[in-house]
């Protein structure tokens, strides 16, 4: 694991104060040439804007308390909110989220998601798979895939970003794997805090310029990389290291100090520092991810907040549905604004649901049988509720959705053909995206 570090000190979510870092996985730096570094900047792929924003809720999101509210259920059932009218007539959300409601056209509630494994992990919401039977090597996420398919949108930009940083619960914090596709396609996770932390061996993105004093921290790291056995597993990450470490494109994207104040106070304050074991109360990370498909990422992944609430549900929605509100429509209003809202699609989901009974202790517990997802931009059609769920909201009662679904539609809105587009796993069998029962929804793409 080759990390790139700065003068940057933060503190992470375990409460470790550190260097900061951006883990590049192994990528190779060995054997370096002049007009290699030349060739490697020229070789990226063309600019593209094709881009997913995948917002996963580590734990679980009530859905009742959320955007399928049961007014008509009994009251331990129903809960502590009440409805209010969204933009769309005759879809009704939580009253925690008045800035979702108010642009409502621009989103697609699906209220019957099923297929759960149950697991409490980020695992299928990044990959749409079961961890039953899986191929040597794992399902890779959708990030992987779309470096693999897509490859890099813009010279020095990495395909894949994940910005999930490491919590309590290990499995809540997964960016995304690269799976039997390789380290290669592995997410590059700006762990670290930013463009300050983009330094190898003192050698700045402000130096970079310089190729003799690039060359010569190329050669000291290449002695410590022959000393490790290494080197022969680095080669193939040569040209995506090198399009990093001499691109201002990623420090850019990443200094959110760039952006405007008030649009970043649109987006809501919080903290990197992590919810319990879950993520951080952070909605910067939707702006962050805002500015990294616009430089050219293809894929960024984020675990935002934490979502188990088996205790105090109604007291821990009031403080953090309106997070994910604020932090939620300015992304999604920034990406109209731009125009990008027909080239980048957002999903937002957990890995279950919750059970319709509210507990003794005024929480809910895990359900997997059904849960919901809110899906915006990617050119694809919104202002609608996909799917319901029965009058308890304990099973879908119209329109199941699967995970896999989700994720032919999203590949679809990115313009890969899910019934034709292929990856080939460990032993050189090609592998369908999804399984082939499961298309693009035409409810979103027509």
């Amino acid at each position: 694991m080759l990390s790139i570090s700065g003068n940057n000190t933060s503190r992470f979510c375990d409460g470790v104060s550190r260097r900061g870092f951006l883990r590049l996985g192994a990528l190779g730096l060995g054997g370096l040439t002049m007009p290699q570094l030349l060739k490697a900047e020229a070789a990226q792929k063309s600019p593209g804007k094709k881009a997913i924003i995948m917002i996963f809720l580590p734990g679980g999101p009530p859905h009742q308390d959320m955007w399928d509210l049961k007014m008509d259920a009994p009251a331990e059932i129903r809960g502590e909110f009440r409805p209010i009218k969204t933009k769309v007539p005759g879809l009704e959300i939580c009253e925690l989220f008045p800035k979702m409601a108010g642009i409502m056209d621009k989103f697609s509630i699906i209220r019957s998601v099923v297929g759960s494994t149950g697991h409490h992990a980020a695992e299928q919401c990044l990959t749409g798979r079961s961890n039953v039977n899986m191929p040597a090597g794992g399902w890779p996420s959708i990030g992987a895939v779309m470096s693999k398919i897509q490859g890099q949108g813009s010279p020095g930009v990495p395909a894949f970003v994940g910005l999930s940083p490491k919590m309590g619960h290990g499995p809540w914090a997964d960016p995304g794997r690269a799976g039997f596709l390789g380290p290669a396609h592995s997410p590059f996770q700006p762990n670290g805090g930013g463009a300050a932390d983009l330094t190898l061996n003192n050698i700045t993105l402000d130096r970079l310029g310089d190729r003799k004093a690039l060359l010569t921290s190329f050669d000291a790291m290449r002695r410590d990389v022959d000393a490790s056995g290494m080197m022969g597993a680095m080669d193939a990450f040569q040209q995506q290291a090198l399009g990093v470490l001499t691109s201002s494109r990623l420090a850019e994207a990443l200094n959110l100090d760039k952006e405007d104040k008030v649009v970043r106070a649109r987006y809501g304050g919080g903290t990197m520092k992590c919810r319990d074991d879950g993520g951080p109360e952070c909605p910067e990370q939707f702006l962050m991810a805002r500015r990294l498909v616009e430089a050219g990422v293809r894929c960024v992944t984020i675990g935002f907040n934490r979502w188990d609430w088996h205790g105090a549900n109604f007291r821990q929605g009031r403080e953090v549905f309106p997070q994910l509100d604020n932090g939620l429509t300015a992304l999604v209003e920034d990406l109209h604004q731009s125009g990008l809202d027909k080239d980048v699609s957002v999903v937002v989901w957990g890995e279950f649901g919750r059970t319709p009974q509210i507990n003794k202790d005024a929480g809910r517990d895990h359900w997997p049988r059904v849960s919901c997802a809110a899906l915006a931009c990617g050119g694809m059609q919104h202002g609608q509720v996909i799917g319901s769920t029965d009058r308890l909201g304990g099973e879908a009662a119209s329109r199941p959705v699967d995970f896999q679904e989700v994720f032919a539609t999203v590949y679809h809105a990115a313009g890969i053909d899910t019934k034709t587009a292929t990856v080939n796993d460990l032993g050189g069998r090609p592998r369908y995206l999804v399984e082939e029962q499961f298309k693009p929804m035409p409810e979103l793409v027509g």
